[in-house]
C-alpha cells in the first residue's frame, strides 16, 4: 500500500499541472475563444506524461467550462457564454442574434401524443387529450449548447406539426395562433448531463449542467407551452431583470 501512494500523488501533480498550464496560456490571451487546443498525443509528447494524465487535465478543464469538444475534431477553448433571462418568453433565435453570435436550431422529433396523467394536470385537460410534444436542439456558433422538450397545447394550436421547427416556436405560436404569453413559471437546479442529454449535446455522461423548466401561460390562464431544457453549463448565463414593488 505504501509503494503506491508516492505515483498516485506524482499522477495527480502531473494531470493538475497541465490543467495550470493550459488554463494559463487561455488566461494569458495564447488561446482565445474557439481556438483549437494541441491534439492529446502533442499534449503527451510536449510535457512527456502519459495519455491518461493528458485526459484528466483535459476533463477537468471541461467540468469547469474552461473548454469542450467537438466530435472527431478535437479541444477548443470554450466562448463567452450566451445571457439568457428565462421569465421572459423571447426567442431563443432572437435573443442569441442580438448578442451578436449566431443560433441555429435542429428539430430532433416532433410527434402528436394523448396526454398522460401528469400532463393532463399540467394543462388542465382530461387524460387522452391531444398535445404536441417537441424535441429540439439548439446551437450557438456552432456549438450545441442545449436540448428542450417543448409541449404544446393542440386545442391552442391545431395542426402545427405542418411547420418546421428548426425556426423559431414562438414566432409560429405568435404570428400563426395569435398565441402569447402573459405569465412564466420557471424553475432551475443545476444537474448531471446524463443518458438523451448528454448524447444529444454530444459531451461526456456526468458533466454538469443547468436543468430549467418553465410553464407559460395566456392572458386566460391557460398553459401555452410547458419547457424543459437542459444547457452545458458553460454555455449560459443566467439573468434576471425584476421590479421592485
Amino acid at each position: 500500500m505504501a509503494s503506491n501512494a508516492p505515483a498516485s500523488r506524482s499522477d495527480g501533480l502531473h494531470y493538475l499541472s497541465l490543467r495550470d498550464a493550459i488554463a494559463a496560456r487561455i488566461t494569458a490571451g495564447d488561446l482565445k475563444p474557439g481556438d483549437k487546443l494541441p491534439s492529446e498525443r502533442r499534449l503527451q509528447e510536449d510535457l512527456g506524461v502519459a495519455r491518461g494524465t493528458v485526459r484528466e487535465g483535459l476533463f477537468q478543464l471541461e467540468a469547469e467550462g474552461v473548454i469542450y469538444r467537438r466530435d472527431r475534431s478535437g479541444w477548443y477553448v470554450s466562448p463567452p457564454p450566451v445571457v439568457y433571462d428565462p421569465t421572459r418568453w423571447e426567442g431563443f433565435m432572437s435573443y442569441v442574434e442580438a448578442q451578436g453570435r449566431i443560433p441555429a436550431t435542429e428539430t430532433i422529433s416532433a410527434n402528436a401524443v394523448a396526454a398522460d396523467p401528469l400532463l393532463a394536470d399540467v394543462f388542465s385537460r382530461p387524460p387522452g387529450s391531444p398535445l404536441y410534444v417537441i424535441r429540439r436542439r439548439r446551437y450557438v456558433d456552432g456549438r450545441a449548447v442545449l436540448v428542450e422538450r417543448l409541449v404544446v397545447d393542440a386545442a391552442l394550436a391545431p395542426d402545427l406539426l405542418r411547420f418546421s421547427f428548426d425556426q423559431s416556436l414562438t414566432s409560429i405560436l405568435k404570428t400563426e395562433y395569435g398565441i402569447t404569453v402573459a405569465r412564466n413559471q420557471v424553475s432551475m437546479q443545476p444537474c448531471a448531463l446524463t443518458g438523451f442529454e448528454a448524447e444529444a449535446l454530444r459531451v461526456k455522461s456526468g458533466l454538469p449542467g443547468l436543468a430549467l423548466q418553465r410553464r407559460s401561460y395566456d392572458a386566460q390562464g391557460r398553459m401555452v407551452e410547458y419547457d424543459h431544457e437542459h444547457w452545458r453549463h458553460d454555455a449560459v448565463r443566467i439573468s434576471v431583470d425584476t421590479r421592485v414593488r
